[in-house]
């Protein structure tokens, strides 16, 4: 039973680290493909209105700005257009070419349907219902989904399993320092400190 037990808190611990590698991923991808889907919309919006002027107003509209800008012809009136919507429908071709290249929107939702199976698991282990085979069955299930996220490295060197606690779950190890690191005393220290 004593072996069971470590097994199960091993298991729950390389759940947890997973867990922290995959939301880590999310904190980091998911600004990033926010910020890059509003730039593509809002250049392909710029690309829409360099054109809508020649296009719905055509001579009126270009000898209109020609006057405005004391231009000496409405041919610059035209290139200068012709030329911004070209440079913003090229900038969101790349960007929207990039997005889909790197996979961005299948990562995420990859990720976090992982981290939810993840964190399922983790109940269901947690609690008993479910056996370490079967556990350590569903872990590799759900990880091989997420080949793209890298494993956290351990907090302290040497740390290659996870340390031992008296109770039958032991919580993860304190993540490394960063922004999203725990207030300190949150943690016990590291062994051999």
């Amino acid at each position: 039973m004593a072996d069971d037990s470590d097994l199960r808190r091993d298991l729950l611990w390389r759940i947890d680290t997973r867990r922290a590698s995959v939301q880590a991923f999310l904190r980091e991808h998911r600004p990033r493909t926010r910020r890059r889907a509003t730039i593509t919309v809002v250049l392909s919006s710029l690309a829409a209105l360099f054109t809508a002027g020649p296009a719905f107003g055509g001579e009126p509209f270009a000898e209109t700005v020609q006057n405005t800008l004391g231009l000496a012809s409405d041919s610059y009136v035209w290139r200068t257009l012709c030329l911004l919507a070209l440079l913003v429908s090229v900038s969101a071709a790349v960007l929207t070419n990039l997005g889909k290249a790197q996979d961005d929107v299948a990562r995420l939702s990859s990720a976090e349907a992982a981290n939810t199976e993840l964190e399922g698991l983790a109940g269901l282990m947690h609690f008993g219902h479910l056996s370490v085979e079967d556990g350590v069955k569903l872990y590799q299930q759900y990880i091989v989904k997420i080949p793209f996220v890298d494993d956290r490295p351990a907090p302290w060197p040497g740390q290659y399993a996870p340390p031992p606690a008296p109770g039958p779950y032991a919580p993860p190890p304190p993540p490394a320092a960063g922004p999203y690191a725990p207030p300190p005393g949150q943690y016990p220290p590291p062994p051999g400190r």
